[in-house]
């Protein structure tokens, strides 16, 4: 797994710290280079003696080989019995998980990991004890360690999905977090750095690396690409320092993955809320708080702030407040306790994956004065259980009367948007049009303002289409789909010749439906590689049935019946839950007059969703039978 460099341009670490020695003692022992490593007795945590977890009717038993080889034998809600030879290792702490091969080349992650705190398995989805035919079993498409987790983990990976053999044939050039899955390839560095004791040349640019990690936004957007919520535009790993947008679609303040003022609900890797904050507004790095190759703070508790929230402050930040932060006077706990912690206030911790908790980096003042408003938790009543929103504001209205943070705030707009997008318009355009806002928070406002389909929303905002902020003309492209093809068409044309490639693939799906008879060679030839860049990222991604819905939607559009149906049907085959994609079919079917056919695919639709309402209902429609209401059979 760790063979030697497949890229020419690519080293591997070990090359690195021939002369790097420092820095390479520092990673070695990280959780950057501990993401990913192999099934080895050093590398192993959990107990594979006979150990056994159950879940309902699911069993594992973890056990090893005459060999030593870690195996784990599964026997699945269906009672079928299969026994695995652990492929690889996921992480170090505070949980370890465990990687199997399924089929030649095809890796999942298994449900079941190792709480290397407690010394136990447990099951990361506890309420979800899903049988082996639905979609969000480990066995399925959202738990692929190829194409959905490995390009984090490792160094210069190419997930090689094919489409019509629907197998992997991955490469990487080493596992783990290395360091050119940071720096980008070090080969131009080697060579100035072999000929510099001769010709004492001044260095290149980055010193031959693709990345400049001097450069704040540089580096920012490097480590975005993996601790970010997103969709990737590429097979595998971009080459280090590819611009962000050109390489990924971020995800956006919405319900689901973020409260409604923002901070973190489901997991969202750091970039998204980072954005919001305050610190990255005023240059503030990842870098400034975090040690680049050990992956720790860079000091103890209150230490990390206090290097620039302090008397002293920092001069590379000249607006900061010189006053005491830590300290009773300002935290109002007793020194010492969790309540004086810069963090329990400032970045509040959701747990995920079981074990493991996680700050919000939006690095947010406590607002429980929006409870009411928003819906989101705060600070205060977090640790204060027994205590109300109510009385968390009251409090602090007590120790900081002066205080400027309080008043209107952005979640308040979001909250109101996301419950009524009609009604909240006015608030979601000022929102959008507020350059004092984050880029991700006025784009969050856009995709509102979709939601509510006025098409006077997309002409009052098109001079959004040429905003600063990628983030901001993205959904503002997108917002143009309200309007009318003949009205819309006109004003995204610029935007098929933007400098972000997420731009210009928002402004290529803008154009699907609009039926032109001719355009100027230079909109047609800039629509016509908008539109390819689209293509070849959706086909980076066939093994995704988000894809094939996307796929199935464009088909759709241009009336090409046979290619949208082959598309549903490959969603339904990689996730037969996806009720969405059969109804799709049975209506493609019907609207072609295939009548026999749609009534085949909605029996097999209820045989894998017997409980649906939607799909009781469409067979009702179609043979007259009674609608059966009776719940499905419980899998406990």
């Amino acid at each position: 797994m760790a063979a030697p460099a497949v890229a020419q341009d690519y080293l591997g670490s070990e090359r690195c710290i021939a002369c790097h020695t420092e820095a390479g003692e520092a990673w070695e022992d990280s959780h950057h280079a501990l993401a990913w490593t192999e099934a080895t007795a050093d590398n192993i945590r959990a107990d594979f003696d006979g150990s056994e977890f159950r879940l309902g009717d699911m069993h594992a038993r973890f056990s090893l080989s005459p060999e030593g080889k870690a195996l784990v034998s599964v026997t699945e809600r269906d009672q079928v019995t299969t026994e695995y030879e652990v492929h690889s290792v996921i992480g170090v702490e505070p949980l370890q998980q465990y990687i199997l091969e399924t089929e030649p080349g095809r890796l999942q992650s298994f449900d079941v990991v190792w709480d290397t705190e407690t010394g136990d398995w447990f099951h990361l989805y506890p309420e979800q004890n899903y049988a082996p035919d639905d979609g969000l079993h480990w066995t399925g498409p959202y738990k692929t360690w190829n194409s959905r987790c490995a390009a984090c983990h490792a160094t210069g990976f190419e997930a090689n999905y094919d489409a019509q053999t629907r197998s992997f044939d991955s490469t990487q050039v080493e596992i783990g977090v290395g360091c050119e899955a940071c720096h980008g390839p070090g080969s131009a560095h080697q060579d100035w750095a072999e000929r510099f004791e001769t010709t004492q040349e001044a260095p290149p640019a980055a010193y031959g690396f693709t990345v400049d990690m001097s450069q704040p936004a540089q580096a920012i957007e490097q480590c975005a690409s993996c601790h970010s919520r997103r969709e990737p535009f590429l097979d595998g790993n971009p080459v280090p320092g590819t611009p962000y947008h050109d390489t990924y679609n971020l995800s956006l303040l919405r319900e689901g993955s973020y409260e409604a003022d923002g901070q973190i609900l489901d997991e969202v890797y750091v970039y998204g809320s980072f954005l919001q904050s305050k610190m990255y507004e005023e240059g503030v790095s990842c870098s400034n708080c975090h040690l680049p190759h050990e992956a720790e703070l860079i000091a103890e508790g209150n230490a990390v702030c206090t290097q620039c929230h302090s008397p002293a402050g920092n001069p590379e930040f000249p607006s900061l407040p010189l006053q005491v932060f830590d300290g009773p006077e300002h935290t109002h706990h007793p020194e010492g306790s969790d309540g004086a912690l810069c963090k329990t206030c400032h970045m509040t911790e959701r747990v995920y994956m079981g074990n493991d908790w996680r700050a919000d980096h939006s690095f947010r003042i406590p607002r429980p004065d929006l409870a009411a408003e928003t819906g989101a938790p705060d600070a205060c009543t977090t640790c204060h259980e027994d205590q109300s929103p109510e009385w968390a504001a009251e409090t602090l209205e007590e120790w900081f009367p002066d205080s400027r943070h309080r008043g209107p705030h952005y979640g308040e707009v979001l909250a109101h948007g996301r419950r009524d997008p009609v009604r909240a318009a006015p608030e979601l355009r000022g929102l959008s049009l507020d350059d004092d806002m984050a880029g991700i928070v006025r784009a969050t406002a856009i995709y509102l303002l979709e939601q509510a389909g006025d098409p006077s929303d997309a002409a009052a905002l098109e001079q959004l289409l040429h905003d600063p902020d990628p983030l901001v003309r993205s959904a503002a492209v997108k917002l143009q789909r309200v309007a009318p093809a003949m009205e819309r068409a006109p004003r995204i044309m610029q935007s098929l010749s933007d400098p972000v490639r997420s731009v210009r693939m928002a402004a290529a799906q803008s154009m699907l439906d609009a039926q032109i008879a001719s355009m100027p060679g230079r909109y047609e030839r800039a629509l016509r590689n908008a539109f390819a860049e689209w293509q070849a990222s959706m086909g980076s991604r066939l093994d995704y049935p988000e894809t094939h819905l996307q796929m199935g939607g464009m088909a759709l559009v241009m009336r090409n019946m046979p290619a949208a149906s082959g598309a549903f049907a490959e969603v339904t085959r990689l996730d037969p839950q996806l009720v969405d994609a059969w109804v799709m079919q049975v209506r493609i079917a019907a609207a072609t007059g295939d009548e026999g056919r749609a009534r085949r695919l909605l029996e097999q639709a209820l045989e894998r969703n017997p409980g649906d309402m939607t799909l009781q209902i469409m067979r009702r429609e179609l043979t007259g039978e009674a609608l059966d209401l009776l719940p499905p059979p419980s899998g406990d």
